[in-house]
C-alpha cells in the first residue's frame, strides 16, 4: 500500500497572498509568531530545518528525500483553482515535478475546493470574509481540470491506482453549488472523465472526501454523503482529517481518546460506502496559530479557535499507524492517507520540528518500512563497492 501525505503548499511567495498580507507574506508569519495560550499548550512549534522556502528546488529535492527515507511514498498536494487560474501552484510545479522521478515517490491532486476566507490570521468577533470563492460553474470546472489533465496526469510520478490517475476532490457541496447541482455535477465528471480518455487516460480514478463535520467557516454542510458519493459516479472515499469526523470534547483532548473513535470510524466508513474507504491517520490538531495572539483563546467561538489534541507524540501516533496498518491489510486498501505533512498552522504535520525531531517520520518507517527500488538498491551497491 502507498502512504500518502497531504501537503499545504502555503509556505512560499505568491502574489495574491502578498495581495493580502503585504510583501515577502508566507504563513511561516504565523508559525513564528504562535504563543502558548493557556496551561498545557505545546506552542510555539518551531521547524527543526528552519522556515525554509518550499518553492526552493533544493529545499524540495531535500523533502522528497526525508519522506522517501523515511516510507511516505506520494504527496497528495492541496491544489486550488480560484478566479479562472491556480493558486499555490509553485511549490509543486516549479520545485517538486522537475525534481521527483517515478523511481522515488508519487504525487497526486486534492483539488481544495472550498471558498478562501481570511483566516491568516483571524481576529475575534469579526466576520470570515472570503478572499476567493471555490465554486467554480461548467466552463471552469472544464478549465481547471483541463489544466490538470495537461499538466500532472503524464507525469511519470503521478499517484495511479490501477494504472489510473488519482485524483481527489476536497468540498461535494461547493462542488454541487458552482455546478449547478447533483444532476449537473454527476455530468461535469462524466465529461471529464470522457476528455480523459481522449487525452490518453482511459480511466481515471476520482476520490471524494468524506466529511461529517463543519469545521473551517467556508466548509459547506455534509449532504447524505454516501448516497451523495455514489450518485456523482467516485470510485473511493477517504478523509482529510480526523476532526470532520469526530469531536473534541475537551480543550486538551488526549490523542488517544480521538484515536479510538477514529479506529471506529474506518469501520464505520467502510460499511457506509459502496466505494473503497482508504482509512486516514492525523497527526495533530491545533489551529491557534491563525487566532490573532493577544485575542483571548475561546474555543466558543469556532475556527481556528477550537480544541485541541493533546498529548500527540510520536509514540501515540506510531499506535495509530499499527492500527491503520491492521485495517487497510484487512480491508485490502491501496492507500492510506495522513494529515499533513506540512500543516504546521494547525498544528498536524510530519516534517521535524525541535521538540519531537524526526519522531513521527520514524514512526513511518518503523510500521510500514520504506519501498524497496531495485534501482536504488544496485545504486547502493555500487557506490558501496
Amino acid at each position: 500500500m502507498t502512504v500518502a501525505a497531504y501537503y499545504f503548499p502555503n509556505y512560499h511567495i505568491d502574489p495574491r497572498n502578498e495581495q493580502w498580507h503585504g510583501e515577502g507574506w508566507t504563513e511561516w508569519e504565523l508559525v513564528k509568531r504562535a504563543t502558548q495560550r493557556f496551561e498545557g499548550h505545546e506552542q510555539p512549534r518551531v521547524p527543526l530545518h528552519g522556515y525554509q522556502d518550499e518553492a526552493d528546488p533544493a529545499v524540495m529535492a531535500a523533502k522528497i528525500a526525508m519522506a522517501t527515507e523515511h516510507g511516505v511514498g506520494a504527496f497528495l498536494f492541496d491544489w486550488y483553482w480560484y478566479s479562472g487560474r491556480p493558486y499555490l501552484e509553485r511549490p509543486l510545479e516549479s520545485a517538486f515535478m522537475p525534481n521527483v522521478t517515478a523511481d522515488d515517490m508519487k504525487f497526486a491532486v486534492m483539488w481544495a475546493n472550498h471558498h478562501w476566507s481570511n483566516i491568516h490570521p483571524w481576529k475575534s468577533a469579526t466576520p470570515a470574509t472570503y478572499l476567493e470563492s471555490g465554486s467554480v460553474d461548467a466552463q471552469q470546472f472544464v478549465a481547471a481540470t483541463d489544466y490538470l489533465l495537461e499538466r500532472y496526469f503524464s507525469h511519470p510520478a503521478y499517484l495511479r491506482l490501477d494504472d489510473r490517475p488519482y485524483l481527489s476532490i476536497y468540498d461535494l457541496p461547493t462542488l454541487l453549488e458552482g455546478l449547478g447541482g447533483v444532476d449537473r455535477a454527476r455530468a461535469a465528471l462524466d465529461d471529464l472523465r470522457e476528455r480523459a480518455a481522449r487525452a490518453g487516460f482511459p480511466e481515471i480514478h476520482l476520490n471524494a472526501i468524506a466529511r461529517e463535520q463543519q469545521v473551517l467557516p467556508q466548509d459547506g454542510v455534509a449532504i447524505d454523503g454516501a448516497t451523495l458519493v455514489s450518485r456523482l459516479g467516485f470510485d473511493s472515499v477517504t478523509s482529510y482529517v480526523w476532526v470532520h469526523h469526530h469531536a473534541m470534547p475537551t480543550l486538551l483532548t488526549p490523542y488517544a481518546d480521538i484515536l479510538a473513535e477514529a479506529e471506529k470510524g474506518w469501520g464505520t466508513f467502510a460499511a457506509k460506502y459502496d466505494q473503497p474507504y482508504f482509512p486516514n491517520v492525523t497527526v495533530g490538531w491545533d489551529p491557534s496559530p491563525r487566532t490573532v495572539q493577544s485575542d483571548r483563546y475561546n474555543p466558543r467561538l469556532g475556527y481556528p479557535h477550537t480544541n485541541i489534541i493533546s498529548d500527540a507524540t510520536p509514540e501515540q501516533f506510531g499506535r495509530a499507524l499499527e492500527k491503520i496498518r491492521a485495517f487497510a491489510e484487512k480491508t485490502q486498501a491501496p492507500l492510506v492517507t495522513i494529515n499533513a505533512w506540512n500543516e504546521w498552522t494547525e498544528g498536524s504535520y510530519l516534517e521535524p520540528d525541535t521538540v519531537y525531531g524526526y519522531g513521527h517520520l520514524e514512526q513511518i518507517r518503523r510500521v510500514f518500512g520504506t519501498p524497496h527500488r531495485p534501482e536504488q538498491s544496485a545504486a547502493r551497491a555500487g557506490s558501496a563497492q
